[in-house]
């Protein structure tokens, strides 16, 4: 398969929310998976949800290719995994401060898994991103700093998500990182609720400050 061709399996025809992937990883893709690297690519079990609300985004913030097996989990049991993965691949031969590499494996891996599971067209989404992206310590000027952010932009605004039906938002990850946490704040001033997990208890309701998201 093509990059292409695993885009389309990611985005499918009439699936709500696919507008929000991000095209980045997919340019680069190979048609295989690398065989000179290992990964655990799996599907684990969810504890902290066990089935698709209607009224519930997910966001997963977890390391690298993590986030797509637990993107895979989610759809499972009915929630749309939509891949926000904005950052670039490096030169051959070079150092990167993220490793995008893993990431784009894990995405053709994830397209074979997602072709054996049905959803319907309208399931909720379930949001991938990387919690290395905002890694930005060089050891060496010569590393290439392919490090990202998400934006407002990067993401529906409140006012989608509300006129979608959706209210509460579910961040699943070690910690609300400072980009996300400066987006969540605004939804939140919108009257969504924001619940956070470690993925080991069922989501717990956060009020995020103002005064927590100043860089």
């Amino acid at each position: 398969m093509t990059g292409k061709d695993i885009f389309k399996i990611w985005t499918p025809v009439g699936a709500r929310w696919i507008d929000w992937v991000r095209p980045v990883p997919f340019v680069s893709l190979q048609d295989s998976l690398a065989t000179n690297a290992v990964y655990n690519f799996m599907i684990p079990e969810i504890n902290y949800i066990s089935k698709p609300v209607l009224n519930t985004a997910i966001i997963i913030d977890l390391p690298g290719y993590e986030s797509v097996n637990e993107g895979l989990a989610l759809a499972k049991i009915g929630f749309r995994p939509i891949p926000l993965y904005n950052g670039t691949v490096e030169q051959e031969g070079a150092m990167a401060l993220v490793d995008n590499h893993a990431i784009a494996n894990a995405l053709i891996w994830g397209a074979s898994e997602l072709k054996k599971i049905e959803m319907p067209l309208n399931a909720p989404p379930a949001f991938l991103l990387d919690s290395n992206r905002t890694h930005r310590f060089k050891m060496s000027i010569s590393i290439f700093d392919n490090s990202w952010d998400i934006y407002d932009q990067d993401m529906p605004s409140a006012e989608c998500f509300l006129r979608n039906g959706i209210n509460k938002i579910v961040v699943r990850g070690d910690k609300i990182q400072k980009d996300l946490r400066k987006i969540l704040y605004k939804f939140q001033q919108k009257g969504i609720t924001i619940f956070h997990t470690e993925g080991y208890k069922s989501p717990s309701e956060v009020n995020i400050k103002h005064d927590k998201i100043r860089r």
